[in-house]
């Protein structure tokens, strides 16, 4: 059985690392260029999945799971067409 975490989708992860290093859905959504009710939905999947109740367990859970680099371990995979943070926290064109 896969842990937790690999079962969250590119874009979830994105969201998770982006609510670990404290930005609001708003500011979620200007980096990831897309909505806050797809932000929401994509952190309503994750709390499902990883079985946490609030943004402040899955920033716990992230940060329990390799902080920083629990983004890194993302750079380069596109699996379900996400565009990705780079190690700078810009998004790559």
């Amino acid at each position: 059985m896969q842990p937790p975490r690999d079962r969250l989708t590119v874009k979830e992860r994105v969201v998770a690392t982006l609510v670990w290093e404290g930005l609001t859905n708003r500011d979620i959504a200007g980096r990831i260029h897309t909505s806050e009710q797809v932000v929401k939905n994509h952190l309503r999947s994750a709390f499902d999945k990883l079985g946490v109740w609030s943004r402040l367990e899955l920033a716990l859970y992230v940060a329990s799971h390799g902080g920083a680099a629990w983004e890194g371990s993302l750079i380069g995979v596109e699996g379900d067409g996400a565009r990705l943070a780079s190690p700078t926290g810009g998004i790559p064109a």
